[in-house]
């Protein structure tokens, strides 16, 4: 049972609200007036362009970069990878690992519009923008990208002479993070869900982000590459890394990717 004591610092009180995260909050709703209800406008489903950014077409996704084509083999021999190769990825490579975790296939309604997506997401509402840390990615430069879902394009942010070091600080020092060839850094905007679901959206978050990583494994899986899901990183530097305002938009998950040497 837990006690109201302190224990480093924290009340112990304090952990066992946090379970209040995982549980269901819909039966709230139908007390709730939430934003959709009262026909408030429904947010993008995509972050604006930055303006005069530097726009990178991608490959079209095909199968031609699968080497592993059945998920029963997929599946079994899934597993996180902190041991990448000095092997580049392809930007066919990375294309593919995109639309895999975030691709759009079908935009769906003129008013409530939806996106169907190669995830699933609570409500069709995707509340992920997909940022990469690139270091070794063939016919890219090093640099911070975003994946334009919508377009299937890339967005060119900036690029820094420290960018491992300043990686390395916001990931708590997991320099094997780092330096990978791709960092894929998902930030979340929670009012494309609480705009549906209000105190119900929040679950809804967490699930997804967990769908759009296991689709990262499971991917990478399939082109001879690694991953690991990171869930320590340094909340208020990594946000401000990504010029994130830490509360309408705030990373959620992040997640090395590089070549693994066959066993």
């Amino acid at each position: 049972m837990y006690v109201n004591k302190t224990k480093e610092g924290i009340k112990v009180d304090n952990v066992k609200s946090q379970r209040e995260w995982l549980k269901a909050n819909f039966n709230l709703l139908s007390n709730i007036e939430t934003d959709q209800k009262q026909k408030f406008q429904q947010p993008p489903i995509q972050k604006d362009l930055e303006e005069g950014a530097e726009i990178i077409d991608l490959p079209e996704v095909t199968r031609d970069v699968v080497i592993k084509k059945d998920v029963f083999d997929c599946l079994m021999d899934r597993k996180s990878n902190r041991v990448f190769t000095e092997e580049a990825l392809s930007l066919e490579e990375l294309s593919f690992l995109l639309y895999m975790t975030q691709g759009v296939k079908k935009v769906v309604g003129k008013v409530n519009f939806a996106t169907f997506r190669t995830v699933p997401s609570g409500g069709a509402r995707h509340p992920f923008e997909t940022y990469m840390v690139v270091n070794n990615v063939s016919g890219l430069k090093k640099g911070v990208y975003r994946y334009l879902a919508s377009e299937h394009k890339l967005i060119h942010l900036f690029d820094e002479n420290n960018l491992e070091e300043k990686v390395s600080e916001a990931v708590s020092g997991q320099k094997f993070v780092a330096s990978a060839p791709v960092i894929f850094i998902w930030s979340c905007i929670p009012y494309r869900s609480e705009w549906r679901y209000n105190v119900a959206a929040h679950k809804t978050i967490l699930q997804d982000s967990g769908h759009l990583c296991q689709n990262l494994y499971l991917a990478c899986e399939a082109i001879g590459a690694g991953t690991v899901a990171i869930g320590d990183y340094a909340q208020e530097i990594i946000d401000e890394f990504l010029m994130l305002d830490g509360e309408d938009e705030f990373v959620i998950y992040a997640a090395p990717v590089g070549k693994v040497s066959a066993e």
